[in-house]
């Protein structure tokens, strides 16, 4: 288990620099087996040195690149894979760890959350849209598919959600939500939300 300060979504893309000496002995240890750990994010304390508080709804990683640096550091890209609970935490040494049960996403039609999902990437376009005429201009990010260009609601949520600029805590929640549907009601509203106070910077510029 690696605990974090940020949240990583099933489905997410995520950069990790490994220099304290138990996640390098992590990192070596999943990289002989099946490239797998769990992040999970602190709620109190430092990623540093142990003794901090976690949350007990994390995501499963997958590592997809690694590269070992000539001091024994690690540069990682994990890519989420699905959200787990963890069920009881074991001894620290030589690293975190602890007995995890993965967490089912409830099996949703596109049909069923068609408007929802509609929302959300309308919501995400209008905050990205309103943030680069903040900055005075740049490249609008690639979105995740909307209705119509995807099968998969659930992984469109948790990409919506992983470019929504949530801080840790917002972003816990969204990922502690028990189903799609809800996933896509909260993204919206916190979009929403954003975009009324990316509107009142505009205008007071």
């Amino acid at each position: 288990m690696f605990p974090l300060g940020t949240v990583l979504f099933p489905h997410a893309v995520l950069p990790l620099h490994v220099f304290e000496p138990r996640y390098r002995a992590l990192t070596r240890h999943v990289l002989d087996g099946d490239q797998e750990f769990g992040i999970v994010l602190i709620e109190r304390g430092s990623e540093v040195g142990g003794g901090d508080v976690r949350f007990g709804i994390g995501t499963l990683a997958h590592i997809v690149q690694a590269a070992e640096l000539a001091d024994g550091r690690f540069a990682l890209a994990v890519v989420g894979v699905s959200r787990v609970k963890v069920e009881r935490w074991l001894p620290e040494a030589p690293f975190p760890q602890a007995e995890v049960t993965e967490l089912a996403e409830p099996a949703v039609a596109p049909g069923d959350v068609a408007a929802l999902l509609d929302d959300a990437h309308a919501a995400l376009r209008t905050v990205h849209e309103l943030a680069l005429q903040l900055q005075g201009g740049g490249e609008m990010p690639e979105l995740p598919a909307a209705r119509g260009e995807t099968t998969d609601p659930e992984q469109a949520a948790f990409e919506i959600a992983a470019l929504a600029a949530l801080g840790p805590l917002d972003a816990q929640r969204v990922l502690e939500l028990p189903d799609t549907p809800a996933r896509l009601r909260a993204l919206h509203l916190h979009l929403t939300e954003t975009a009324v106070m990316l509107r009142a910077r505009l205008a007071g510029s």
